[in-house]
């Protein structure tokens, strides 16, 4: 007897990406503003995010479009007057890096490092690619994170964001790597 089909969606189809007119105009120098910039203000340690996203080739990508949700100093989302979330293109800067001034997020909860979600779209991608960068400077912290200590040990670097002092104070360097050896981790949510 024969088996019966697995009928599927039929998968989502791209003519663009349009990132920088539709979300993240102000950036790419057009003259109306985008609701979302690359920054998220509150009470807590201010920070930069910094990075850039890298091709299976290891080209940088010139096309990305980075998304960023957090919780407040305090692990807490949905606050009021705290809006976690932010974006930024790659392509508006000459060596195609995204950038976010933020606040360094708290933990959410016991066995929980504190973490930003990163989402990833470019070209490419039917659908976009969701991540988390932790935090070098969290050892402890991280060594106890539920979802982190499920990984495989050698991939959890992928997602480890270094700190460093720049111009801009306090810096996390976290350069996405779609392919390849250096591969991101991704999460299949």
């Amino acid at each position: 007897m024969p088996s019966k089909p697995i009928l599927r969606q039929t998968p989502s189809q791209t003519i663009g990406p349009f990132f920088a007119q539709g979300l993240t105009a102000a950036q790419s120098d057009y003259p109306f503003d985008s609701i979302i910039d690359n920054t998220i203000t509150g009470p807590g340690q201010a920070v930069h995010i910094q990075g850039r996203v890298f091709d299976g080739e290891g080209k940088v990508v010139d096309d990305a479009l980075i998304e960023i949700w957090q919780a407040d100093c305090n692990g807490q989302y949905d606050q009021e007057n705290f809006c976690g979330y932010a974006r930024c293109g790659t392509s508006y800067r000459d060596d195609l890096h995204f950038s976010f001034r933020t606040i360094k997020p708290g933990s959410c909860g016991l066995n929980q490092a504190p973490y930003i979600t990163v989402i990833v779209f470019m070209r490419g991608l039917m659908t976009h690619a969701f991540t988390r960068l932790y935090f070098d400077d969290e050892a402890e912290a991280n060594a106890r994170d539920f979802v982190l200590q499920q990984l495989p040990e050698d991939r959890r670097t992928s997602l480890i964001a270094t700190r460093t002092e720049g111009e801009k104070g306090l810096t996390y360097v976290f350069n996405i790597h779609m392919q390849g050896a250096d591969e991101t981790l991704f999460f299949d949510i």
